[in-house]
């Protein structure tokens, strides 16, 4: 499976050196001399194809300029070089047998969101009367140093904005992804006044069980 690693963004100096914007949490690793990260949606006709006529972009090296990484590929030794990639996203491709217990962007990605309350336990919210229409979905995921973050969309019927959930097992209890036989989805257990939608589905919920 491949996953997002990054995406190119200015050029740095006048040696080909990169920045990127990360989407992964082990950097380090990702962009070790020697790895080889594939171009996204990459076709002979592409026009970076007149810098990594391969798809492929071969890590020489890579340094922190405060906090933005500034990356060195095999490929690219002139700032025009640098300039004709800005934009372009780089992929890993992850070996079948790799264990990881984390997620990937393109796993989360329109998985659409509940709320643990809502959802009888055991059950498949999607689709489930039960469970009833989902807060929102999944937009992105933003890996940040000390935690990632979860960007979900509202649905309209709870203002519609992007709101940003601290991606932690407390916040986000459970998340199924997407198999062949069994839709994914998020559950979240937010804090008051993270969403304010929470704290009203919470209030009703206990106006109801006390009877007022």
């Amino acid at each position: 499976m491949q996953v997002l690693v990054a995406r190119i963004g200015k050029p740095h100096g006048i040696r080909g050196e990169v920045t990127v914007q990360l989407f992964t949490d082990i950097p380090e690793e990702r962009f070790a001399p020697g790895e080889v990260l594939d171009l996204e949606n990459f076709t002979p006709k592409s026009p970076v194809a007149t810098v990594a006529p391969t798809g492929r972009l071969k890590v020489v090296g890579h340094r922190w300029n405060k906090k933005i990484l500034v990356v060195r590929f095999e490929e690219v030794t002139t700032r025009n070089q640098a300039e004709e990639l800005r934009g372009s996203r780089l992929m890993f491709e992850v070996p079948e047998d790799e264990d990881d217990e984390g997620f990937y962007e393109q796993e989360l990605v329109n998985l659409p969101v509940y709320l643990l309350m809502k959802v009888p336990e055991g059950e498949n919210p999607v689709n489930n009367p039960k469970a009833g229409k989902p807060l929102g979905k999944v937009t992105g995921l933003q890996t940040m140093p000390a935690q990632d973050i979860l960007l979900v969309k509202l649905a309209a019927e709870h203002g519609g904005d992007e709101i940003m959930i601290p991606f932690v097992e407390e916040i986000v209890p459970e998340v199924v992804t997407t198999a062949e036989d069994e839709p994914g989805f998020v559950l979240l257990t937010p804090p008051p006044g993270l969403i304010n939608v929470a704290e009203a589905e919470s209030a009703a919920s206990d106006s109801e069980n006390t009877g007022e």
